[in-house]
C-alpha cells in the first residue's frame, strides 16, 4: 500500500473512532451520566482521543502489511455505569452508540455512492470510508470484553447467564490485554472471512 493510502486509511481510522468515542460519551450523558462532558471528551478535536497504539500503531501496521482487517480505537471515553437513568439497556445504549455511529457515517456515506454521480477516483476512497466504518461497526459487536458487544449481549441474556456473563465480563475487563489478546486471535484466525463479510456488507451499502 502507497504511502497516501496508508495515510488515508489511518485518518479514516482516527476520525472514525473519535466520532464512535464521542457517541458513546453523548449517550452516557443523555442518559444522566456527565463524565465524558466533565472530561472535555465530548469533542470532534481528535487529540484528547487519540490512543498511541490504538489510532496510530495497529492502523498503520494494517495498512502497510496489506491485511484484509482495518481497525483501530480510541481513548475509552469515561462513564460511570452508577450515574445512567436505572434500566436493564443503559448501558447496553451507551454501549451499542459507539458502532451505531460508525454504521450512520457507512450509510451516509454509501448513499452517496449510490447515486452514481461521482467520479472513479473519488468514489473508490468514499468506499474505503465505507468498508472501514462497516468493519468498525461489526468489530466492535464481537461479544468479548472491552468491546462494546460484550455489554450488549450482556443486557439480551436471561437472567441467569446474564448475572454469570457479567461476573465473566468484569473479571475479563480488569485484565483489558486478555481480552484484546482474544480479539488479535479471532484477527488471525478469521481476519479473511470476517474480512469477507465486512467487504459484502460494504458492497451492500454502496450499491457496489
Amino acid at each position: 500500500m502507497q504511502i497516501y493510502d496508508t495515510l488515508f486509511v489511518v485518518v479514516v481510522i482516527i476520525f472514525s473512532a473519535v466520532i464512535h468515542e464521542v457517541m458513546h460519551g453523548i449517550a452516557a450523558d443523555r442518559l444522566g451520566d456527565p463524565t465524558a462532558r466533565y472530561a472535555g471528551r465530548l469533542t470532534l478535536n481528535p487529540i484528547p482521543h487519540l490512543d498511541l497504539w490504538g489510532s496510530i500503531i495497529i492502523p498503520v501496521m494494517l495498512a502497510i502489511s496489506g491485511s484484509p482487517l482495518f481497525f483501530g480505537w480510541a481513548k475509552p471515553v469515561p462513564y460511570n455505569p452508577y450515574n445512567l437513568r436505572p434500566g436493564r439497556f443503559s448501558e447496553a445504549i451507551v454501549a451499542g452508540a459507539g458502532p451505531a455511529s460508525n454504521l450512520v457515517i457507512a450509510l451516509i456515506v454509501g448513499t452517496m455512492l449510490r447515486t452514481g454521480s461521482i467520479a472513479s477516483p473519488i468514489a473508490d476512497i468514499l468506499f474505503m470510508v465505507v468498508m472501514i466504518n462497516t468493519m468498525l461497526f461489526l468489530f466492535n459487536l464481537i461479544p468479548i470484553p472491552p468491546l462494546d458487544g460484550s455489554k450488549i449481549l450482556e443486557s439480551l441474556l436471561p437472567n441467569p447467564l446474564q448475572y454469570g456473563y457479567a461476573a465473566w465480563r468484569t473479571r475479563m475487563e480488569m485484565n483489558p490485554f486478555l481480552g484484546m489478546g482474544l480479539v488479535l486471535l479471532i484477527v488471525v484466525f478469521f481476519g479473511s472471512t470476517f474480512g469477507s463479510y465486512v467487504f459484502g456488507l460494504a458492497r451492500l451499502i454502496a450499491g457496489a
